[in-house]
Formats: C-alpha cells, structure tokens, sequence
C-alpha cells in the first residue's frame, strides 16, 4: 500500500488533462486522500484551472504536442494520470499526444501510471476512439512503465452535461443506432475519480490490470423511466437526422453505437464494485437530478 506520506512514495502525481471530466475528478480525489497534484493543463488562467487551484493543486502548463514541455512537471512524479480527449483533437493527434506522454514518463521514471482509456477489450472493433487507446496503452507497455488502464462503460452524464449533447446523442440516436432496450454498463465520472485514486493507493495490486467499470447496467428505455420518476417530465430528445450529426461530431459515435447494438463484452459490475462498494448506480446518481 501506497500513501502521500508514506516513504516508499514522494506523494506527487501528476495528472494530463486536468481540467477535462475525467482529469478534474481524479485530481478532486487524488487532494481528498492527501496527495501532491500537479495539475497539467494547457490554459493555466482558465476558470476550470483556477477552481483545482482553490482546492490544493499545483497548476502547470503543458503542450502534450510538445514533449519538452512535460519534462519539468514529471520531474519527480511518482505517479500519473494520463488521459486524451480523440473528440477534441481527432485520432491521429490522440496517439502522436499519448504516446509523447509516455515517452516522457518513462524519461521522468514515472512508477505508476494509470490510463483513463475505453473500450471493451484487447482487439480491435473498428470504433476509432476505442482502437486508438489499445495504441497508447502499448507505447506505455513497450517502454516498461507500471500501468493500470481503466475503461470506463458509459458515463452517466451522458444523460446530462450539455458538453454531450444529450438530447441528441443519448437520449436519441444512441437508442436508435444501439437499440432502446439494449444493455448499457454505467459509472458516474465522478466514481471514476475515486477508482483512479485508489490504484494508486495500491500499485503492488493494480499495477498490469486492464478493468472494465461498470457500476450499473441499465438499458436506455429503463434510464427514461428513472429520469421521469424523479423529475416528474421525460427527458428532452430531439429528433436529429444521423448525417446531420455526423456532420457536427464526426462518425465514431455512432460506428460505436451500431457496435454496441450487437456486440458481446463483459458488463458485470462485481470488480467496479469491490474497489468502489458506494460506486453510485443510475438510481442513486438521478436522484439529485430530481431536485
């Protein structure tokens, strides 16, 4: 076991795309158990950088474009969180970026990184924003860093933050690309915060792991109906037409939605749950949505 105080750890880590979804709530969790953050962002001034800050966080800027500039933030780092948003930057860009991640982690002698992938498994599918992470996470591998990758199923959020459209992706042409009644594996991005900090509370038992997290499954149709539940109105879809949407975010959502439709991976919740037991299911998360 692994702590901020502890003498086999210098209790830095270091997180890539800290101000992101994923990267603000492992560095919101890595401050609560006590560890150093060095938040690494590309807009240091941004009102996301300012508000990790406040917390604790120490706010560095950093181009993954340019590997020089990650040297001095590693430098002594015991642990990293690594994630690349495809979305943002394409495919092409998430490789070339996570790959100069790890180059520098391995010159920085990095000894636990833990990579906020997705996915359903080891093989190619074909679904961009999945096969790119097996790319990266091989780079990590090739270079012999400790590695934990966590693949996140799909974030509750999805149901909510603007940021993914979700009148028009989730609540629309996901359940008509996948299917309604099709199974979904859920975690709150929140949660995903908590297992990241955890792995590195415990490299000895993490490190080598590839963990699918789940903390519910539950088909859209049945997330319709909990929205109602608890706030009394359905949840706002609006009707887009496929190419349109294509247009505006590209076609990997919706390749992953027609994979998803009919594809077999491993949804269980079990190992989410015994690193997390209060990882929250769809229920639970919808509940302050009610209010």
């Amino acid at each position: 076991m692994v702590s901020s105080s502890g003498g086999d750890s210098p209790g830095v880590v270091a997180v890539v795309g800290a101000t992101g979804r994923q990267g603000s709530s492992v560095v919101r969790h890595l401050l609560n158990d006590g560890w150093q953050v060095r938040a690494l962002t590309r807009n240091p001034s941004s009102d996301a950088s300012q508000a990790l800050l406040a917390l604790g966080a120490d706010i560095q800027k950093v181009d993954t474009e340019d590997p020089g500039s990650l040297r001095t933030p590693f430098q002594g780092a015991y642990g990293l969180f690594n994630v690349q948003n495809p979305q943002t930057i394409g495919f092409d860009a998430e490789v070339r970026q996570g790959r100069n991640v790890a180059e520098a982690a391995a010159e920085a002698g990095i000894r636990h990184v833990v990579y906020g992938a997705a996915g359903v498994g080891d093989q190619a599918t074909g679904v961009g924003s999945w096969d790119s992470k097996l790319v990266i996470a091989q780079r990590f591998r090739e270079l012999g860093l400790p590695l934990t990758v966590l693949r996140p199923m799909a974030f509750m959020e999805l149901m909510t933050d603007k940021g993914y459209y979700p009148q028009f992706s989730t609540w629309h042409l996901m359940p008509k690309l996948m299917g309604p009644s099709r199974p979904v594996g859920w975690l709150s991005v929140d949660d995903l915060g908590a297992i990241a900090a955890r792995m590195f509370a415990d490299p000895e038992r993490w490190s080598g792991a590839v963990l699918g997290l789940a903390s519910d499954v539950r088909s859209i149709d049945e997330c319709r109906t909990m929205w109602q539940e608890r706030t009394g109105r359905r949840p706002r879809g609006l009707p887009m037409p496929e190419k349109l949407f294509e247009r505006f975010v590209g076609k990997d959502l919706t390749t992953m939605w027609r994979w998803l439709r009919t594809g077999q991976f491993d949804m269980g919740t079990q190992a989410t749950l015994d690193i997390l037991p209060e990882a929250r299911t769809v229920r639970e998360w919808l509940a302050p949505q009610g209010k």
